[in-house]
């Protein structure tokens, strides 16, 4: 069995309020959950408007398959218009 963690900084321009937050992460959670098939929730900076943290997992029976569904999410956070991305991190463990 092979997880992998993904841990990623967003930040939201357009947000004025944590309730323009909830909306726009709460879409986003939801087309990652859908599009990748994989356990998405904001983990930290929880009430601040314009940031955000949120934790991606995956687990398969291939390491090379975790990472290609966590990098392909990476890719869909950058081309996405409402956030920003900041940093990111991944970790793996076997």
């Amino acid at each position: 069995m092979h997880i992998g963690v993904c841990k990623i900084k967003l930040y939201l321009p357009e947000s004025q309020s944590l309730k323009e937050k909830r909306r726009v992460l709460k879409s986003l959670i939801a087309r990652l959950k859908n599009k990748f098939n994989i356990s998405v929730a904001e983990v930290d900076a929880l009430d601040i408007h314009q940031s955000a943290v949120i934790g991606a997992v995956s687990v398969a029976n291939e390491a090379k398959f975790v990472n290609q569904i966590l990098s392909q999410c990476v890719k869909f956070i950058e081309s996405n218009s409402s956030v920003v991305l900041i940093d990111y991190e991944t970790d793996f463990f076997y």
